[in-house]
């Protein structure tokens, strides 16, 4: 059933391959309203996608017959989904309503998440009132977080977008191994009234204590021994570890939580107290919204889901290999970065779910800059590159104040329909009317633009807390689905693992000042110009 699938979906591709985007509004007079779904206060316009009708609908079978609706009902269940690991993916859980009952693996988890989280509400409102100081009794006024990957990119997101103009509390991320990314974060703080929190699945990135034993030496320059552990929190499913290392309090997370998929967890603590509980609640509210959308709605109105498709469509079905996104909102300009980390880490995978090879394409490359500042560096290539690269767009209403931002999503809007439209070389002959005619030709091929390039656009009104959790969650349960079409799992990293075992290696080949007999010729040159 499955083989059978992907032939039809592989036929229905090679049909659409030269269909003009743009012509298909008046072949299929039902486009735009079928290809745009209002989702937890979300506005998705997949129209300018690449498929035809009968391409989408090819693309729907497919989620069919790979089992989209079955392994979404294990993911919810608390089903072992990450086979690789033995664990269950119940990111869901963490922004149910209080009362749920998830359960992991057949375990009820949901009373655990629900204590947590008050005690990191509780815990907020302390800090943010005063009733809860440092060493020397003066209140927390900043906040320095330490984490990497999935232990920063969703925290510093959520702040970036949800943070006010003068914040009471200033919000610092490290997370760079460099020294400079630490020092400037310190910069211009007083120890006395500076909150550490160290976030670490494990508590044994290297990256993260290695920084956290940088600001633990910083904190001890000024603050005697007595209460310096108040400054120091951990963020960890590892608490004793945490406690071993000087946090004076730790709040926990399960190892069903992965790290990408993590923010709605302890994780985020600093932004629950730099925003607010009300704010975090808000977050959450909006990723639930999106959950029940995802478990409820039928495939071909399910956002996650057609935003899989249209990703699975132009990867597998006409092999482009790349994706930008780009939102049209300075809050959201982490955006990017936060979804090469989703998207790529959880499914740049090179295996079946049974360990055979894969045969098709798994995640493209995901790249993005926010609107208008990627229009003047990357779009030329999208415009008028000879790869076909796919873009999706996020706009917001109002991105400030009251007013609605015209001049910023009119060129969102804009750039969407020239990716489709473009612009013939006859018309661009026009244009250069009263140019000498020879000139005028060679002239109009530079001015060509081939169009017939895809692209999604989201908008929300605003940037809000509810609208942030729902883009987020939707992103999130989108690489799941790409993920159960694909045959591959999505919760597992084992990519990154070789990297950090070599790393160990080498920094112990620069203990001993030589490089050790094992590294190949290029590294140990590398290793030795750099030890000198």
């Amino acid at each position: 059933m499955t083989d059978a699938a992907w032939t039809a979906f592989d036929a229905a591709a090679a049909r659409d391959r030269e269909a003009r985007i743009a012509d298909q509004f008046a072949a299929d007079p039902d486009r735009l309203s079928r290809m745009t779904v209002e989702a937890a206060g979300l506005y998705l316009d997949l129209s300018k996608q690449s498929w035809t009708r009968a391409g989408f609908e090819a693309c729907l079978e497919l989620a069919r017959a790979t089992g989209v609706e079955s392994a979404r009902a294990r993911l919810f269940g608390g089903e072992a989904v990450n086979d690789t690991e033995g664990r269950a993916v119940l990111h869901p859980a963490l922004r149910a309503a209080e009362g749920a009952d998830y359960r992991a693996l057949g375990e009820p988890v949901s009373v655990e998440v629900d204590t947590v989280r008050r005690a990191m509400a509780d815990y907020a409102q302390a800090v943010r009132t005063g009733r809860e100081t440092g060493a020397t009794g003066k209140a927390f006024t900043a906040i320095v977080h330490i984490g990497i990957g999935g232990s920063d990119l969703g925290p510093r997101l959520v702040w970036d977008a949800l943070k006010p103009l003068e914040p009471a509390i200033d919000l610092r991320f490290v997370a760079n191994i460099d020294p400079r990314d630490m020092a400037e974060a310190l910069t211009g703080l007083d120890p006395e009234t500076t909150l550490v929190i160290v976030v670490s699945k494990t508590f044994t990135t290297q990256e993260t204590l290695s920084n956290a034993e940088a600001a633990k030496a910083w904190l001890a320059e000024s603050l005697h021994e007595a209460g310096r552990d108040s400054h120091f929190i951990g963020v960890t499913a590892a608490p004793e570890r945490a406690a071993a290392f000087g946090c004076g309090r730790t709040f926990a997370f399960r190892d069903w939580v992965g790290g990408r998929y993590s923010l709605w967890s302890a994780v985020s603590l600093s932004c629950v107290i730099a925003l607010g509980p009300e704010a975090f609640d808000g977050l959450l509210a909006g990723a639930r919204a999106m959950d029940d959308h995802f478990v409820s709605a039928p495939l071909e109105t399910n956002a996650p889901v057609m935003m899989a498709l249209a990703q699975v469509w132009n990867v597998d079905g006409l092999g482009r290999s790349a994706r930008t996104v780009a939102p049209y909102a300075h809050g959201l300009r982490r955006l990017p970065a936060f979804l090469q980390q989703l998207e790529m880490e959880s499914n740049g995978k090179r295996v079946h779910r049974d360990g055979r090879p894969v045969e098709r394409q798994t995640s493209p490359v995901v790249f993005g800059e926010p609107g208008t500042n990627g229009q003047h560096a990357f779009f030329q290539q999208i415009h008028q590159g000879p790869e076909v690269v796919p873009a999706e767009f996020v706009v917001v209403r109002r991105t400030q104040g009251d007013a609605a931002e015209a001049p910023l999503w009119a060129n969102a809007l804009a750039q969407g329909q020239a990716l489709m439209q473009g612009k013939t070389t006859e018309a661009a002959r026009v244009e250069l009317s009263g140019v000498d005619a020879a000139e005028a030709d060679r002239l109009a091929a530079h001015k060509t633009f081939p169009g017939n390039r895809p692209s999604t656009t989201i908008v929300m009104d605003r940037v809000t807390p509810e609208a942030v959790g729902a883009l987020l969650a939707l992103y999130e349960h989108k690489t799941f689905v790409e993920g159960v079409i694909w045959d591959i799992n999505s919760f597992d990293q084992w990519g990154v693992e070789l990297g950090k075992v070599l790393a160990k290696a080498i920094l112990s080949d620069v203990q001993a000042g030589t490089p050790s007999a094992g590294l190949d010729p290029s590294t140990a040159a590398l290793l030795d110009r750099l030890m000198r």
